[in-house]
């Protein structure tokens, strides 16, 4: 089974940093999608940035552009988040998914609907 664990989120003020890690275990797809989810508290889960397994392609809210960025290390089988500037609007539960492309189309790469597998969220708080 796809296994992914988050990890690096905390407690940071607003300007500061973190970077949040995804890695993957027990895949056997070679090109997917991994993307970044977060829920801040008493809202639905929004889409915030995603990548292709291969690095050709990458995509992010419009609420996270140029400050978020998304990176890979392929030994590692683990995805980074680094979140700059960051804002007390970006507060909430981080979550990463993954699935294969032939089962995400690109225009709905950040739709939640789209992916069959979860961590289990690292909480992210700007205050």
């Amino acid at each position: 089974d796809v296994q992914l664990v988050e990890s690096g989120g905390g407690l940071v003020q607003p300007g500061g940093s973190l970077r949040l890690s995804c890695a993957a275990s027990g895949y056997t797809a070679s090109t997917y999608f991994v993307a970044w989810f977060r829920q801040p508290p008493g809202k639905e889960r929004e889409g915030v940035a995603v990548i292709h397994s291969q690095g050709h392609y990458t995509r992010y809210a419009d609420s996270v552009k140029g400050r978020f960025t998304l990176s890979q290390d392929d030994a590692k089988s683990t995805v980074y988040l680094q979140m700059n500037s960051l804002k007390p609007e970006d507060t909430g539960m981080y979550y990463c998914a993954t699935d294969r492309d032939v089962n995400v189309p690109p225009s709905l790469a950040l739709d939640s609907h789209r992916y069959n597998y979860w961590g289990q969220g690292t909480q992210v708080t700007v205050s």
